[in-house]
């Protein structure tokens, strides 16, 4: 042991060149040589993802002056806070929530049944062709899916040419004379605003949901079925129970990426505003910036306290 311990000293202490100089002093310094590697990392994180979001925070605590409609940045108030529960402001934040609940319900609806059979069934290239599946449209440009979801929906696109074939305008019609979300078109509605939206963030739920299924024991379902359990037992009281993390953790990209994206309902859906518009306008033309500001602190807010609920239900588990 000690003639190995020699011959290793040995062999770092001939090394030459300033590069070996330095890898032994690091070698020697594991400590500092992991202080260094994490430096950059949380210089980023410190400075520019924090540090922003303290800016973003301290501007929320100002308010635009009535006389100069300037920014008055000479005392902290919550006056632009209580702008949010106006009727307007409200109703922006409702509708974004009420939507991204919803399609983060209709995801997990939709994506269990792939992720379970992906998880269960497919072996082998079955497997990677579920993955070739479930990853290609994510590697697609983002606009240019929704931009081809603008032609799909509009009055003279596919979709209506499909139900004309089929008989079946007075289903698309009906749909669209309900009130709230329908419109003229599927384009111009929160229909089609929703089915965008569980277009392109469905991915993001099946492939958390296909790894919580894996982890299931198959033993416990044989189990479950010996005991005589019907398969709609055995789903409620096992497979539900065991893969509901990975639904939670789906969830939280769905759930988040609805509630903050902006452009979706900027190229389908009304003229009603989404929290994502509702900033992008007053920081924009409007030049509220405090106001803006604090409507971005209401999704940051949700998600910390939906997050904290996730890490109830062991969500992080599955990530």
């Amino acid at each position: 042991m000690s003639t190995v311990a020699a011959t290793a000293g040995a062999v770092l202490a001939n090394r030459r060149g300033w590069f070996g100089s330095v890898s032994d002093f690091f070698w020697r310094q594991p400590k500092l040589f992991v202080f260094l590697l994490l430096t950059p990392a949380a210089l980023w994180l410190g400075i520019v993802y924090l540090g922003s979001l303290l800016a973003l925070l301290l501007q929320s605590f100002f308010a635009i002056d009535e006389f100069s409609g300037m920014v008055d940045r000479g005392q902290l108030t919550l006056k632009t806070y209580a702008e949010l529960l106006k009727p307007q402001n409200l109703d922006i934040i409702v509708r974004t929530v009420t939507m991204a609940a919803t399609v983060t319900v209709a995801s997990a609806i939709i994506a269990f049944p792939i992720a379970y059979v992906a998880a269960r069934y497919a072996r082998g290239k079955w497997k990677a062709l579920f993955y070739l599946g479930v990853m290609l449209p994510l590697w697609s440009s983002y606009l240019v899916k929704i931009y081809a979801w603008k032609l799909i929906l509009a009055k003279e696109g596919i979709l209506n040419w499909i139900f004309a074939q089929l008989h079946l305008t007075f289903v698309l019609d009906w749909l669209l004379s309900i009130p709230v979300i329908g419109g003229n078109s599927l384009s111009i509605s929160y229909i089609g605003t929703f089915l965008v939206f569980v277009y392109v963030w469905l991915p993001y739920m099946i492939l958390p949901i296909q790894a919580a299924v894996e982890r299931v024991p198959t033993n416990l379902i044989e189990a479950s079925s010996d005991l005589g359990a019907t398969p709609l037992k055995t789903f409620r009281h096992v497979i539900f129970p065991l893969a509901l993390p990975g639904i939670v953790a789906g969830s939280i990209f769905t759930f988040s990426l609805t509630l903050g994206d902006y452009i979706i309902p900027q190229v389908i859906g009304t003229s009603r505003l989404f929290i994502g518009q509702a900033v992008y306008a007053h920081q924009g033309t409007a030049g509220n910036i405090p106001l803006a500001a604090a409507f971005t602190v209401v999704p940051i807010v949700i998600m910390g306290l939906y997050l904290w609920m996730a890490k109830k239900q062991g969500a992080f588990d599955a990530l």
